[in-house]
């Protein structure tokens, strides 16, 4: 006998007709539209797009996407779970090989939330690993020899010392706590958060699936958490992941799961659609990212289930750019937090998108982009917050509840020890202390010391992730020997090879600068093209009697992408004068490369050392490009590179490399490594110093190899992968701003 089911699925159409008649979503009704494609999958963006349109227009603000300008502090990496995709966890082993501590100490979390405080932030975000203490025995020493019961009391003294010493907001993200912790912790956050992920048991009982032997990722303990949070009034956040071996019923399951908590309580301020990404070195690496309809899907899912009020966040991060706009149609209304000074430690491979562009993008779809506080507007009142923070809370917002333009007063605009910069601390010693430290001969544990302050703060504000841009070199002084041809060749063999960037540097007998470049774009349009000094802008500006903003404007127009900031060794008149005369001068160089950022050119910045110059010159000379910096903001890296047959030390080039980060740190975001200069093995030790970034592989090729500045020096992605393998650290390829390199057609 054949069993007929009595009660057939909906179809997508149907069901959307019910929501729009202000219906609800079942599970079933869910599972039905998350596998909803072509036609179907239109009707529901549209559908979903509407509601959160309508939803913004009741909340008073139409037309606004959110997003909460934050810090990240992973306060420990220590965790007694084990789930297959994470890359943000470490055990104590890998923790003595890095030179990382169990925790993060005091200073450095309010260093780190100082600099973002300068940044204009508003939001610091607490993440860490599950309970790390009752896995490992070195947390529980940690946590014994400095006074703390347990990690979430340390969580509650670092919150209130942010919050005390800086302003930022806590928004605090520790996991699994119960009932008692969260009460425990209400009164140093105004919002706490944890993914529920998914509502699959048998992710978490199977061996071999993504959350098994993670005691903290069992489904009914993560819903107790939502439900006690609910009970003790915390605005929480919490969200889905999509991708990680769930069904679509799960799926389903989980976002009907955190409507029903939402219904008791009305406590979820956000429920975060996140795609899963997988991560070198994990047990998932080898899986497939999320696919992108199904991803968009889910959001627009997210939107029906949790209705027109709700706040649906989408990491942008996560997402290239070019998929913005779908995740927007989706129904999403909120980016999430993104920082302008720390990575993205549980995702170190994917950078924040920058601000200015993330509000370009979000314009260019219909809408404006705001800041608010880490509590949603509708939070912001003493029914949901600890009466002892909300009047802090209520103060940084403006009357709509969204961050006020100068809710943090001094610490909105440009860091204050810009304004002074021989008085400031840097991390834990200030300049002055610096230049009277560099002028005498360091002990072995002075330049241990030194190294591990750079090297933490590397490691809590730009991450982890070395980054290496794929490019080739091509010598411009030569032009006369290859012509547009060979620079068409060199180019367009480039691009095949897998480059995104062809750095060209020189001056041009010829003048043919913009020939050159046109011969580039002409065979590559795709390729990145980073190219002229100051001193070769200088001449072609001279030769052709030409305003710098005209030169520069020609240039841009023949394709001319970011400028070099080479051809300068210090910035230091005398010493040119003397030493290198052919260099341009330095007011002239400066008046360029101030000229090419306000061209809105990207440059890089670099010091020549190792030519008798003294520390106090090295350190004037960071000075003057953090002068420049201030007032431009166009510099992407700083690269210390030595001089050809320098005798400098291997402890001297730590010390460089430690000293860029320590003053560079908040104003150039990157310190790049010259390996060609000094070689792989040394190369390692300055990521170990400091420095985040491994410059180009200087792909050579078979197309006229011998005209690349370094010719015979190339660094593949393999290479480089064996490299930072070795420091237990991920590899991510970069385009020459820093940004993600997009698919190639």
């Amino acid at each position: 006998m054949t069993l007929v089911d009595a009660s057939p699925r909906s179809s997508v159409e149907e069901i959307l007709e019910r929501v729009r008649a202000g219906g609800r979503a079942s599970v079933d009704d869910a599972e039905v539209l998350l596998d909803a494609r072509g036609d179907d999958l239109e009707r529901l963006l549209h559908l979903a797009a509407h509601l959160r349109d309508e939803g913004l227009a009741r909340a008073g603000r139409p037309g606004v996407i959110t997003y909460s300008r934050k810090v990240f502090l992973p306060v420990t990496t220590l965790c007694r779970d084990r789930c297959h995709y994470c890359i943000f966890v470490d055990t104590p082993g890998q923790l003595l090989k890095l030179g990382k501590p169990a925790y993060m100490s005091r200073e450095q979390v309010l260093a780190v939330a100082r600099e973002g405080a300068a940044l204009g932030c508003k939001e610091a975000l607490f993440t860490l690993g599950d309970r790390p203490e009752e896995r490992w025995p070195e947390a529980r020493a940690w946590l014994d020899e400095h006074g703390y019961e347990s990690t979430l009391h340390y969580v509650a003294d670092m919150a209130q010392a942010v919050l005390d010493e800086t302003g930022l907001l806590p928004h605090l993200n520790p996991g699994v706590m119960t009932a008692a912790e969260l009460e425990f912790l209400r009164p140093y956050a105004p919002s706490m958060g944890m993914m529920l992920e998914t509502t699959s048991t048998r992710l978490y009982t199977e061996k071999g699936q993504v959350h098994y032997g993670s005691p903290d990722k069992d489904p009914a303990v993560r819903l107790a958490v939502i439900e006690d949070a609910g009970a003790a009034r915390v605005p929480f956040t919490t969200g889905i992941l999509v991708g990680i071996g769930e069904t679509v019923r799960d799926r389903a399951e989980s976002l009907v799961a955190l409507r029903d908590a939402d219904d008791r309580h009305g406590h979820i301020q956000e429920v975060i659609v996140q795609n899963f990404r997988a991560k070198p070195q994990t047990a998932m690496q080898a899986v497939p990212d999320a696919e992108l309809l199904e991803y968009v899907a889910a959001i627009a899912v997210a939107r029906i289930v949790m209705g027109a009020d709700a706040r649906i966040q989408v990491p942008p991060n996560l997402s290239d750019a070019g998929e913005f706009e779908l995740l927007l149609r989706a129904g999403a209304d909120d980016w999430g937090g993104v920082s302008p000074l720390t990575a993205d430690h549980v995702n170190p491979e994917r950078p924040w998108p920058h601000l200015d562009d993330l509000a370009e993008a979000t314009a260019r779809y219909g809408f404006e982009l705001r800041e608010r506080l880490t509590a949603h507007p509708e939070y912001l009142n003493e029914q949901w917050m600890d009466a002892g923070i909300a009047p802090r809370v209520t103060a940084m917002a403006d009357d709509r509840g969204l961050a006020a333009d100068d809710a943090c007063g001094l610490r909105s605009g440009r860091s204050p020890r810009l304004e002074t910069p021989q008085e400031n601390n840097v991390g834990a010693v200030s300049r002055r202390d610096l230049r009277s430290l560099l002028n005498r001969q360091l002990s072995s544990n002075e330049y241990d010391e030194l190294v591990a302050e750079a090297d933490a703060l590397r490691r809590y504000t730009v991450g982890e992730a070395v980054s290496i841009v794929v490019n080739r070199n091509l010598d411009s002084t030569r032009y006369s020997e290859y012509g547009p041809d060979g620079a068409a060749a060199v180019a367009r063999e480039a691009w095949e090879l897998g480059a995104t960037e062809l750095c060209v540097q020189g001056l041009m007998p010829g003048g043919e600068y913009l020939e050159l470049a046109r011969a580039v774009k002409s065979a590559a349009p795709g390729i990145h093209l980073h190219a002229f000094r100051p001193a070769d802008i200088d001449d072609f500006a001279t030769r052709n009697n030409l305003s710098l903003d005209a030169a520069l404007s020609q240039l841009r127009d023949a394709g001319v992408d970011t400028i070099p900031g080479t051809g300068l060794k210090l910035l230091d008149e005398d010493v040119r004068a003397r030493m290198f005369p052919a260099d341009l001068p330095v007011e002239r160089w400066v008046e360029v490369i101030t000229a090419a950022h306000r061209a809105g050119f990207r440059t890089s910045s670099v010091m020549f050392y190792g030519h008798g110059e003294t520390w106090e010159q090295r350190i004037a000379h960071l000075e003057r490009l953090i002068e420049i910096q201030s007032a431009t903001g166009g510099f992407t890296e700083f690269v210390p590179i030595p001089l050809p047959g320098s005798t400098v030390s291997i402890e001297e080039h730590r010390a460089v490399h430690a000293i860029s980060r320590i003053l560079l740190n908040g104003h150039i975001r990157h310190i790049q490594v010259p390996w060609t200069r000094l070689g792989v093995d040394a190369s390692a030790l300055m990521l170990q110093s400091g420095a985040d970034d491994l410059g180009g592989t200087l792909l050579d090729g078979t197309v006229l190899p011998e005209f690349a500045a370094e010719f015979g020096q190339e660094l593949t992605l393999d290479q480089a992968k064996r490299l930072t393998a070795k420091l237990f650290r991920p590899l991510r390829q970069r385009t020459t701003t820093y940004g993600e390199p997009g698919a190639r057609s």
